[in-house]
């Protein structure tokens, strides 16, 4: 069973692949959104979003594109689930059993769910992405930050 809508799975992927492929330009979100088979327009308002929670940094111009806004140790697969999922309006307001019983104890355990994410950083992604060869002779190097 996925825990994660599909929208927050793709968030995850989009931040890999831009931490993968964004040394020495900026992933642009066309090649972004070919190398996941979705169209450019689809990815755009999630990579936005992203940017607003300061995951990604947009960069604009001819060679502009998206790189990581914060060293890739210190984005957690937490904080990019939470980006992607964020959106404007509230659900409440319909079944007092949803409201008062059922919503606290989902509620819960997502907050456990997403704690055990935060241990998750996209630095460890990448490890695992280059021992997977997923996007094949990608020479996938850490970020120094002093």
């Amino acid at each position: 069973m996925m825990l994660l809508p599909r929208r927050a799975l793709l968030a995850v992927a989009a931040v890999v692949d831009v931490a993968v492929h964004a040394r020495p330009t900026p992933v642009a979100a066309k090649a972004l959104a070919s190398r996941h088979n979705l169209p450019p327009r689809h990815l755009e308002t999630l990579l936005q979003a992203l940017v607003r929670a300061s995951i990604l940094k947009g960069v604009r111009g001819p060679r502009g594109g998206y790189e990581l806004a914060r060293d890739r140790r210190r984005i957690s697969v937490g904080d990019i689930v939470r980006a992607a999922r964020a959106e404007p309006g509230s659900e409440e307001g319909g079944s007092r059993l949803i409201d008062n019983v059922i919503a606290p104890v989902v509620d819960a355990a997502g907050a456990g769910f997403l704690a055990a994410l935060d241990q998750i950083n996209i630095d460890d992604l990448c490890q695992k992405a280059r021992t997977c060869a997923v996007f094949g002779k990608v020479d996938i190097k850490s970020d120094f930050t002093i």
